[in-house]
């Protein structure tokens, strides 16, 4: 059940080179009995890497010259796309038949063909850039009409609040809406609270060693996220054969546990871990600590499903303290009243997270309602822009109409009546 792992732009290219190093390097797991989920036959990664730009993916040319990478995978342009999500979506007329868009595609194409069994696209990217927003949601739409049968499961990446870039409203809009359109299922990661969880882990470090004046690197913020992809999607005990292989069914059966309802598929996804003596009920508990509980508005948010998977030598124990963790989880997440049996979890002996004897890790991901928060604010700030008629010139010169803005907004207030209608 294998799958295409699929990086865009800056954000999904740097993300996806941190979650590479995980399942290479990490302890526990070996990627030869896990070989289906990453590897083709010939042994090389299936992954497809692509920027507008080269600079971002002079790294993954290391992992050509090691032999992990194909380098016919790596599709590279000379030129950006301008923060500009019409410019990523359209691609400049120049182009031509061997532009990114179809360079992308065949490579796809000649990888879905070396798998045993297509399962699906795990796509990395952001929601505000020109190449990760623009192209991303494009290469989106063209596989699911190509492979209409296979999953689509996005690794977005949101834009801090204070602003980015001036047109990063109209690209989170617009890649929102393309999203909903053509995926199963969004793994909603914002950069904020990757900021503010690294910044909380660095508070632990003794000064001596983080020094009064400790910042937080992109870099970091980034092996977070990776971090908390490796707790959900890395190959786990429940899903593996009784000989030890694993089938790749992570990504889906995740969509399975935490998308009961197709019309609302935006993740949450929070992680706790340690390396002292576990005691699992704490970690669940500080998994909630990260939760968005109240809208700016104080109404109360709630998770329509939930899906705990708990890693590390001592996840046995996680077991026979299976229920008050639960109950926890349950009672944190407000899980709606309407799902009989809204909570699921995995478990695995081995913790790719923190690789060590002693660690242990908790990653939580929720279909959770403050997603609301998002959609709101970005159709907000993204029609007043559009009311005096702000930068539409630009998306306007590569093939975007005012129509595409509208339908965006209708999708987007669509998407939150669903959700709000779940609290019912």
């Amino acid at each position: 059940m294998s799958a295409v792992w699929l990086h865009v732009g800056q954000c999904g290219n740097q993300i996806g080179q941190e979650w590479w190093r995980i399942i290479t390097e990490g302890a526990g797991h070996s990627i030869e009995a896990d070989r289906y989920p990453f590897l083709s036959r010939d042994g090389k990664l299936g992954a497809i890497c692509v920027d507008s730009e080269p600079k971002v993916l002079r790294k993954a040319q290391k992992l050509v010259k090691h032999g992990s990478f194909r380098e016919s995978n790596l599709i590279v342009g000379q030129e950006g796309r301008g923060s500009n999500w019409a410019y990523g979506y359209y691609g400049p007329p120049s182009e031509g038949e061997r532009g990114l868009l179809q360079r992308t595609m065949e490579s796809f194409r000649k990888e879905t063909e070396r798998k045993d069994c297509y399962s699906g696209t795990v796509l990395f990217h952001s929601l505000s850039g020109g190449t990760g927003a623009g192209l991303g949601a494009r290469l989106c739409e063209e596989i699911r009409e190509a492979y209409p049968l296979g999953h689509i499961l996005s690794v977005s990446v949101a834009p801090h609040q204070a602003g980015e870039s001036p047109l990063q409203h109209y690209n989170n809009l617009l890649c929102l809406a393309a999203l909903q359109r053509s995926t199963d299922g969004v793994l909603l990661f914002h950069n904020d609270e990757a900021l503010s969880r690294v910044l909380s882990l660095q508070s632990r470090i003794p000064s001596s060693l983080s020094g009064p004046q400790a910042q937080v690197s992109l870099s970091s913020m980034n092996s977070h996220i990776a971090s908390c992809l490796a707790g959900l999607l890395h190959p786990v005990h429940n899903l593996t054969t009784p000989s030890g292989i694993s089938l790749g069914l992570e990504p889906w059966e995740l969509l399975r546990s935490v998308s009961p309802v197709p019309a609302t598929k935006f993740l949450h996804t929070t992680q706790a871990h340690t390396r002292s003596t576990v005691l699992w009920d704490s970690l669940a508990a500080s998994t909630l600590q990260m939760l968005p509980r109240h809208s700016p508005s104080g109404k109360p948010h709630y998770s329509s499903a939930v899906l705990a998977v708990a890693r590390g030598g001592q996840s046995k124990s996680f077991l026979s303290s299976l229920d008050p963790v639960l109950r926890r989880l349950r009672h944190g997440h407000h899980c709606a009243a309407w799902n009989p049996f809204p909570i699921d979890y995995w478990t695995d002996p081995q913790d790719v997270v923190s690789p060590s004897p002693s660690s242990c890790s908790l990653t939580v991901c929720s279909n959770h309602s403050s997603v609301t928060d998002l959609l709101q604010r970005v159709g907000e700030r993204a029609h007043d822009m559009f009311q005096a008629r702000a930068y539409l010139h630009w998306y306007h010169r590569y093939g975007c109409e005012d129509q595409d803005f509208l339908q965006a907004f209708d999708a987007l207030r669509t998407v939150t009546e669903e959700y709000r209608a779940g609290e019912e």
